[in-house]
């Protein structure tokens, strides 16, 4: 399964007929200003700061601008 940038959640259709539908957060979805809010957070877990980095590097995005 590819990685994600947080839990998948299930959204509300239709109330009558109770069907729902699956979003999910995959990182290859997310946006590079998301990604790099979370990456600058002090809430972020290391192991996920790591996957956030990786795909940005992934991307062709430009850590040097981040870590100064």
């Amino acid at each position: 399964m590819p990685a994600k940038f947080k839990e998948s959640a299930k959204i509300l259709i239709s109330r009558q007929a109770k069907t729902y539908k699956t979003v999910h957060y995959y990182l290859r979805n997310t946006s590079e200003e998301e990604l790099v809010s979370a990456l600058l957070s002090s809430n972020t877990k290391p192991k996920h700061k790591q996957k956030y980095r990786n795909e940005l590097v992934k991307r062709g995005f430009d850590l040097g601008l981040i870590n100064q």
